[in-house]
Parts: structure tokens; C-alpha cells; sequence
């Protein structure tokens, strides 16, 4: 049986997940993800290869880091997720930007973080606690071997992302983009997959949806969220929406 609950608290999302049939399809996310497998295997590609989460094993997540997902076999899989605003993090590690270099781990210290912090805001704790501990989780996270120092920017990627964030209500221009950048359609597409692994349609229809669930999360107007973000209608938003989600706009506002 599929199973997708959210809970948000301290501007911290969480899931936990049951799920055997059920795919995500390629895409990425605004914030850091921290998860926990907790039964079956879970497997993804990222950045072009193959993952495999075992019972235990903490998966991180970079932001924007495109993937997608599914449970290795009929057996399914249980997981749990957070999903930490790079904000917080900077916040938090006082302005030090940090990038995941493993992206799978067996540490059952920082499991348990990431497992009591899930709990607390999945069992509506108050949102001091959860702060505290996400505190907790990030000093732990920096204090180990698996962050580095931030990326080379890409001026290219930069530019053309706030070139797709500044039109999401309306359809890609992908003509206005190469003409900006001086490059052919196929030349462009070819550059941008090149640098995130998904191509540009790819990536400005995602940032539809992740707009979307800012645009519920704060006013839990689901038919806003379809004008102000551009979507045909709700159907269409629900669609593309549970390919990254697991759940309708519908299901997810409920869950709010």
C-alpha cells in the first residue's frame, strides 16, 4: 500500500513513506534532503548513477541534485525524509554553504537524529523542540566527512535558472533563453543537461510544482496555486504534482 504523510514544522518538511508499485520521476528539490531507509531497498539515480539505500543507510541530498526513485523489489520499502531550507542550514552553520559528497550513508547516529527529529514533527511536538533538534542534526551532518566546501558557480546555470524562476507563471521560452545565451535550441538544451542532469522543460516544470507547494503551504488555495503557477487546470497540477510528491495538491493541502 502507497503511503506518502507530510508534516511541516519549524519550516521543516517531513515524510514518511511507505511505498512498493509507486515511481518518482526524475526531478530535484529546492532544499537539502535527509532521509532513512527503513525497510526494503531504495533506489535512485543521481547524477547518473545507480543508488542503493539499504535497511538504515541515511540518504543526502544536495539541493536542485536531480533524481527520482522506487523500491527495489515487490517487497516495497518504508522510509522516512526531511527536507531543510538552505537558509536554515546557513543559519544555522553561521553563512558556511555546505554540498553532500556521499550520498549514502551508514551512520546510525545521524540516522537517529534524522529519525527523532522526523518524529517529533510527523507527532505534532512543539516547534522549539523540533528546532533544537534539527540544530543538533546539522552540527552533526558539518562535523563529519561527507560535506565540502561550496561549488564553482556556474554563470550559465545561474543566469538561466533565474531566467525560468522569474516566468513560472507562464510557459518556457526556451527561444527567449538561447537568444540570451547566443545558442542554438539544441545546443542549449545539450548544456543545461549537461549541468544538472535534467533538461529544461524538465526542470521549469518542476519548479512549477515545488512553487505550487510554497503557494498551498501558505494559503492552502489549491486553485490559486494552479493560476499563479501557470498549470492548465488542477487535473494538470495534480498530475505532475504526485510524480514528485507521491500525492495530489489535494491530498498534501489536507495533510497541512
Amino acid at each position: 500500500m502507497e503511503k506518502f504523510n507530510y508534516k511541516k514544522s519549524a519550516e521543516i518538511l517531513s515524510l514518511s513513506a511507505s511505498l512498493s508499485d509507486f515511481t518518482y520521476k526524475k526531478h530535484c528539490h529546492e532544499e537539502y534532503a535527509l532521509g532513512v531507509t527503513l525497510r526494503g531497498i531504495q533506489q535512485y539515480n543521481l547524477d547518473g548513477s545507480l543508488q542503493s539505500s539499504h535497511k538504515n543507510g541515511v540518504m543526502l541530498f544536495n539541493p536542485e541534485q536531480t533524481h527520482d526513485g522506487n523500491a527495489y523489489d515487490k517487497g516495497g520499502i518504508d522510509y522516512v525524509m526531511l527536507y531543510i531550507k538552505p537558509t536554515l542550514m546557513l543559519e544555522i552553520l553561521r553563512k558556511k554553504e555546505l554540498r553532500f559528497a556521499t550520498p549514502i550513508l551508514y551512520d546510525d547516529n545521524l540516522a537517529q537524529c534524522i529519525l527523532a527529529l522526523n518524529h517529533a514533527i510527523q507527532n505534532g511536538k512543539e516547534e522549539s523542540l523540533c528546532s533544537e533538534l534539527l540544530f543538533t542534526l546539522v552540527h552533526l551532518v558539518s562535523n563529519t566527512e561527507i560535506v565540502t566546501d561550496r561549488r564553482t558557480n556556474n554563470k550559465f546555470l545561474k543566469k538561466a535558472k533565474e531566467m525560468m524562476y522569474c516566468s513560472l507563471d507562464h510557459v518556457l521560452k526556451l527561444d527567449d533563453l538561447c537568444t540570451e545565451f547566443g545558442l542554438s535550441k539544441y545546443q542549449f538544451i545539450r548544456e543545461f543537461k549537461t549541468l544538472t542532469g535534467i533538461s529544461p522543460y524538465q526542470f521549469f516544470l518542476n519548479c512549477k510544482v515545488e512553487r505550487a507547494k510554497q503557494s498551498i503551504e501558505r494559503t492552502k488555495d489549491i486553485y490559486a496555486a494552479v493560476v499563479d503557477c501557470g498549470f492548465v487546470d488542477l487535473t494538470h497540477l495534480n498530475r505532475h504534482f504526485k510524480s514528485v510528491f507521491g500525492i495530489t495538491a489535494h491530498e498534501y493541502r489536507s495533510q497541512l
